[in-house]
């Protein structure tokens, strides 16, 4: 009887969890057995596996091959085992030493011929690989991804014949190399090209610079999308620790090209008819969901109100915890879910609430119809929210060019190193993630500013997150005119950005 043992990994969020591969040769019956919790992918590998090793000339031996997934009670899921199971089961019948592979962890889908396909996830596994001592073997496709990790041997095949062929001796895979970490200049629209907006342009510019969530309100053609996809444009490159964090989100979920970590903050814009899955992450598999896609980045949600009710609902509590908890009856999934909100939406279902010439025989009872789809603790969390009015044809026409992405960009990046340099290195990465001890320590309010924000906080009949939120605003208002305290016009300002129309009475 031979068996053979090889490590790999199963995922819980962008957790790499070990897994042995046992393969197991006895006499009996011709059987080819794979147990463990197996899902429908991993027990197809069989098949796979089989057509691959008859492609190097190589037959399963006519006895009883048993294939167990230990830990039995871990959901195994995807095509990442047939590689694993492949190595495994050459290791049983001989062709491998069983103590070489006793160094490794690997992960890849098999073709027919042999061919090793890329898989999700290898930069997690690579991750955890390392922190075990282990080599990795994965697709070629995926080798600088998995050289990232930064510690142990990485061996990316093309194919089957060329890691056996390592194994013997008779060909040598040189490991790869991770691909250069370098800041992709931005190539996106140019804020230069919006005419007019000048307080919607600013607006934009508080919330970039300190990672605020914002609501758009205005008529179709307004320019509430051309604003918002030229916001990723104003956010700064991201720090190394982010970069990986972002990266493992997107290797779990299949999105990582060419192993190439992310530089760039993500922007991500649904379709309104997004799930509530697609949004917040599960389906059968776990997988994340657009608000971790966005992490550290941008969601953009155009025409809110028409997304489905509860994946609207579902937003609230990631939006304050900065967490996507998926929880289903056998497993709890997290994944990091740090994103900025930036939502637009028509002031009711016709778009011309307030254009008299224009405006549908129900007004205003359609506007206030259409903004009930919107619960009031959804909209509390948005920390500007404001009205986007369509700008004359003579003004378009006329208006000169106005600041370009670059000049407010590097306004943003001046105030992000400043509150960088204020919270430290284990503090919030902006001033939207600053919270408790942590924002009253740090924001040297000004005895007329708190007066002022006291009075309308009673006057406005702000809540509690409210009050907080308008404090990060002013906040950021001050660091971007490089001022060490917050002063009653940041105050002033922040205030004017809550409570516009009819959404003053949810803000």
């Amino acid at each position: 009887m031979a068996l053979a043992r090889l490590s790999t990994f199963a995922f819980a969020g962008i957790e790499a969890l070990p897994v042995e591969v046992q393969v197991q040769i006895a006499p009996g019956l011709p059987a080819f057995l794979v147990v463990g919790l197996a899902d429908k992918a991993v027990a197809e590998s069989r098949e796979r596996v089989r057509a691959a090793l008859t492609g190097l000339g190589l037959a399963l031996p006519a006895k009883r091959i048993l294939v167990n997934l230990a830990p039995a009670d871990l959901a195994k899921e995807g095509s990442h085992y047939d590689l694993p199971i492949a190595l495994a089961l050459l290791a049983a019948m001989e062709v491998i030493p069983r103590e070489v592979l006793a160094e490794y962890a690997a992960l890849g889908e098999l073709s027919l011929d042999g061919a090793l396909l890329p898989v999700a996830g290898v930069l997690p596994a690579a991750l955890g690989a390392s922190a075990r001592g282990l080599g990795l073997i994965c697709p070629a496709a995926q080798g600088g991804e998995a050289a990232w990790a930064g510690r142990g041997e990485v061996l990316a095949p093309p194919d089957l014949p060329a890691l056996l062929n390592h194994f013997r001796g008779s060909q040598v895979l040189r490991p790869p190399e991770p691909p250069p970490l370098l800041a992709e200049p931005w190539r996106g629209p140019c804020l230069s090209e919006v005419k007019g907006q000048e307080s919607a342009k600013r607006a934009l510019e508080i919330a970039a610079a300190g990672g605020h969530n914002l609501l758009m309100l205005g008529p179709p053609g307004a320019g509430k999308s051309m604003l918002a996809a030229r916001l990723p444009g104003l956010l700064p490159d991201l720090t190394p620790a982010e970069a990986l964090e972002l990266s493992l989100i997107h290797s779990v979920a299949g999105l990582l090209r060419e192993g190439r970590l992310l530089t760039r903050p993500p922007f991500r814009e649904p379709h309104h008819s997004a799930s509530q899955a697609a949004l917040i992450g599960g389906g059968p598999r776990g997988r994340p969901g657009e608000i971790s896609l966005a992490h550290h980045g941008v969601l953009f949600l155009d025409e809110w109100p028409e997304f489905p009710r509860p994946a609207l609902e579902a937003l609230r509590q990631p939006m304050e915890s900065g967490r996507a908890v998926i929880a289903r009856a056998n497993a709890h999934v997290t994944y990091p879910a740090r994103f900025q909100c930036v939502a637009a939406m028509n002031p009711c279902r016709c778009g011309f609430l307030g254009d008299p010439a224009r405006e549908c025989s129900r007004a205003p009872r359609c506007g206030e119809e259409y903004l009930d789809r919107l619960s009031g603790p959804l909209l509390d969390r948005m920390d500007l929210t404001i009205e986007v009015q369509p700008v004359p044809p003579a003004e378009l026409s006329r208006a000169p060019a106005g600041e370009s992405t670059a000049a407010v960009a590097a306004r943003v990046r001046a105030a992000r190193e400043r509150q960088r340099a204020r919270y430290g290195p284990e503090g919030p990465r902006c001033n939207a993630a600053a919270e408790g001890a942590v924002l009253e320590a740090t924001l040297a309010l000004e005895p007329a500013a708190r007066a002022l924000l006291e009075q309308a906080a009673e006057r406005l009949g702000l809540s509690a997150r409210g009050h907080t939120r308008t404090l990060r605003v002013a906040r950021s208002i001050a660091d971007l005119a490089g001022s060490e305290t917050v002063a009653r016009a940041h105050v002033a300002e922040a205030l004017a950005y809550r409570g516009r129309r009819g959404l003053r009475r949810a803000a």
